[in-house]
């Protein structure tokens, strides 16, 4: 959580770009992500050379004493953040625009550099030699700041907060998951240090943030303590798609500042026929785009034949099937018409679900969760790929309460249900004793086909109503002609007072 100092600092920073023009949050999260890549290219290169010195091994640094960009040979060390950012504001202006940023989009040949082919086409925003001089200190105080709180996460932090900034939805449909409901998700999973994690529809990549950190939190000796766990980690367990380049390159970055040195985040129409991946992932982890924009000619025709829609949320329930191997298990947001809707292709997507593969759980939020960026009312699907049925039993919660408030300010509150969420789902063999009238309930396979595969929770939740008895009514006219007569005499009282 970021406060005090570092946030004002942030705050600082963002109103430098705010008031130099740069107005869309987009616009800025990307030049900050380019400016931490530029400086940590440098961090990176010396800790490096430190290391090699201390094991007495040559190294090669990135920033040569002659390095050529495009016609020009330059002298490398005036690339380095540490050098130019004591230049002029107008020589560090010309320096960054006209040979780091080169620099850095032709790194993408370099094997040591992990990040750089998602810089390749990168664009200097910045307008002014003076804009840049303020952003540059400013980014060297947050730098400061962030080394004395010795934090290892503050990275990581300061980035969620920077996103936290994107308040608008795409044109896609897309818009940023809360970090609590994606924790609650990743939680409820709890995913195994061999996991291979998938988010097809990944933007910033909070779902595969998320997952690395439950890792660390819950499975450090094995992910950190065993070598081919921790170079499954770094280079292979993530994998991430998105149709928004600029989410990606965001995404990237938010995955290094949390320590994955090399995700899979690439562009990708996972709808469409370039996605090649089948019975491939452990677990999927989404929250896909509800209203976006289709060209129904590309989807894939493997996902028309399982439900016939022109509907994103319906296509991308299909495609978890197909890229979860068997056994792999998927915790997904959908909108409710997905648990209700009548047309045939909402039937056909919850009969697969239900009847081809094991469906475990449906936690119905409340409208307000997504607010303000939307007021759409929202469940989450767990499921597991089975090929061959498997449900027995569905689990339902209601949650009511999510630690915020359910409004457009969403202030934290006291009433939180998350906690009891991944308690009762991690021990659903207790559950089965619950009535439908708690908030939490198993209801059986049979029951919800008989239904039609409906699986709202209204459908199954029973409401107790509690008689209340009122005193008859001479009683209550009694009492009101009672009141009346003191209003009266207080009047007269005034009155005279007054006279």
């Amino acid at each position: 959580m970021i406060t005090g100092e570092l946030k004002n600092k942030i705050d600082s920073l963002w109103e430098i770009f705010w008031t130099g023009g740069l107005t869309n949050p987009l616009d800025v999260i990307e030049q900050m992500t380019y400016l931490m890549f530029i400086h940590d290219l440098d961090a990176t290169d010396n800790t490096r050379a430190m290391e090699s010195a201390m094991l007495g091994i040559p190294y090669t640094s990135i920033f040569a004493p002659e390095v050529t960009i495009g016609e020009r040979t330059i002298d490398g060390s005036q690339l380095k953040w540490s050098v130019f950012h004591d230049f002029p504001a107008a020589r560090m202006y010309s320096v960054v625009q006209e040979f780091v940023f080169p620099f850095i989009k032709g790194l993408h040949g370099d094997r040591d550099s992990a990040y750089s082919k998602y810089m390749g086409d990168a664009i200097f925003k910045v307008p002014t030699p003076l804009m840049l001089d303020k952003i540059v200190s400013a980014m060297d105080g947050i730098y400061d700041t962030m080394a004395q709180l010795k934090d290892v996460d503050a990275r990581g932090d300061v980035y969620e907060y920077l996103l936290s900034k994107l308040s608008t939805a795409g044109v896609n449909g897309q818009f940023r998951t809360p970090r609590h409901i994606i924790r609650m998700m990743v939680d409820m999973m709890a995913p195994k240090p061999d996991e291979l994690v998938c988010d097809p529809a990944c933007g910033t990549s909070g779902f595969l943030v998320a997952v690395s950190d439950f890792l660390k939190e819950n499975r450090k000796q094995e992910v950190f303590f065993d070598r081919k766990n921790t170079d499954h980690y770094m280079n292979r367990m993530f994998h991430g798609y998105d149709m928004d380049r600029t989410m990606l390159r965001i995404g990237a970055m938010n995955m290094m500042t949390h320590g994955v040195d090399n995700p899979t985040i690439e562009y990708r129409d996972s709808l469409s026929d370039q996605n090649p991946d089948r019975d491939m992932y452990s677990l999927i982890l989404a929250n896909p785009p509800f209203k976006g924009s289709l060209d129904y000619d590309i989807v894939s025709t493997d996902l028309l034949k399982v439900c016939k829609t022109k509907k994103t949320e319906l296509l991308f329930l299909a495609l978890f099937l197909r890229m979860l191997r068997v056994g792999g298990r998927c915790a997904c947001i959908v909108p409710d018409g997905v648990l209700f809707g009548s047309s045939t292709a909402h039937r056909a997507i919850r009969k697969t679900l239900i009847e081809d593969n094991r469906l475990e759980a449906v936690v119905s939020m409340p409208s307000g969760v997504f607010k303000p960026y939307a007021g759409v009312s929202t469940a989450v699907l767990v499921f597991t790929k089975t090929g061959h049925g498997g449900t027995d039993d569905v689990w339902f919660y209601d949650m009511r309460a999510d630690g915020f408030s359910l409004d457009d300010k969403r202030t934290p509150i006291a009433d939180n249900d998350i906690p009891d969420i991944v308690a009762r789902f991690r021990n659903r063999a207790g559950e089965k004793d619950r009535r439908r009238t708690e908030q939490s309930f198993l209801v059986p396979k049979q029951e919800i086909v008989d239904n039609g595969y409906d699986l709202s929770i209204n459908k199954y939740k029973q409401t107790e109503y509690v008689p209340v008895e009122y005193p008859p009514t001479s009683e209550i006219l009694a009492e009101l002609n009672r009141l009346e007569a003191e209003i009266q005499k207080g009047l007269r009282e005034l009155e005279g007072m007054v006279e």
